[in-house]
């Protein structure tokens, strides 16, 4: 069954276009078309008694924007907020948010035979949210269903999708 779902999921990504970005030592990828735009990272308004990994909201030309710390959501240390801090700005169903990581990369187009599935592991991060992992040469990215990480229920931001 477990082949099955991989083959899905190759199909599905065939030649896409993934955004590599850091988060402490590891990359990671998201889809190109969930991205909206990039910035510098700004200070943000907190919220009370919102979980910790929501760092607050920005006032994105008019509209107000959820930012998340994805450094704090997968508990990978202290954040450190320097010059290549950035915000990625995704659209993801319609709603707006912001995700805070260390640094992006490039732009990678991966094929069905640079992505592998995703084993899995009892860790913080989830394997229901990634995709698979994409090789380029030496590098690793690790794939990111982004949709699926900000409608769940956990965080809270985006009415579930449906399925």
């Amino acid at each position: 069954m477990a082949e099955i779902k991989t083959a899905v999921a190759a199909s599905d990504i065939a030649g896409h276009e993934y955004l590599a970005f850091k988060l402490g030592s590891e990359e990671y990828g998201i889809d190109i078309l969930k991205v909206q735009e990039i910035r510098g990272y700004e200070a943000v308004t907190r919220i009370a008694n919102a979980p910790e990994f929501i760092k607050g909201v920005i006032n994105l030309r008019g509209i107000i924007i959820p930012v998340v710390d994805m450094r704090i959501k997968f508990n990978l240390g202290s954040p450190v907020y320097d010059q290549f801090t950035v915000v990625i700005i995704l659209n993801i169903a319609g709603r707006i948010v912001g995700m805070v990581v260390d640094s992006v990369s490039d732009v990678t187009t991966l094929t069905p035979e640079q992505v592998k599935p995703a084993p899995e592991m009892g860790t913080a991060f989830s394997s229901d949210y990634m995709i698979g992992l994409g090789t380029i040469d030496e590098r690793m990215l690790i794939l990111v269903n982004i949709d699926k990480l900000m409608s769940s229920p956990e965080m809270g931001l985006i009415e579930q999708l449906a399925a």
